[in-house]
């Protein structure tokens, strides 16, 4: 599947289903498809996240970038986010972050370190 027209929020099914849920909410499968996909309904590598986007056919930027400021970020990317408790995958899209943990929001989920990596849109 390609990449969605605008996300669906989807809540991670357990704590450590964020990445199935943001591959879910980014191509429009559920997230048992995620999981049987990436062959774990544990934790997601960043591996797995390549992979599983490979298989939708959704293009991205390999690169690894810092971010801070919000503003910086590109439309559409995926990020890995160090929360208070663990490090966490979280979604942004066109202005929003969409959160499996925090929900939909306007600022970035609680996080002390940010990383993200580009969706590549048409």
């Amino acid at each position: 599947m390609p990449l969605t027209k605008k996300p669906v929020y989807i809540h991670e099914p357990t704590d450590l289903q964020c990445g199935q849920a943001v591959l879910a909410m980014l191509s429009d499968k559920t997230v048992p498809e995620i999981i049987e996909l990436v062959s774990t309904d544990r934790e997601t590598t960043l591996k797995q996240m390549f992979y599983a986007l490979d298989c939708c056919g959704i293009a991205y930027n390999k690169e690894r970038k810092t971010i801070s400021v919000k503003e910086e970020l590109p439309k559409i990317c995926f990020l890995s986010l160090e929360t208070p408790h663990c490090w966490h995958w979280s979604l942004y899209y066109n202005g929003l972050f969409y959160d499996p943990e925090y929900g939909v929001l306007e600022e970035f989920p609680p996080s002390a370190r940010r990383y993200y990596w580009e969706i590549i849109s048409n």
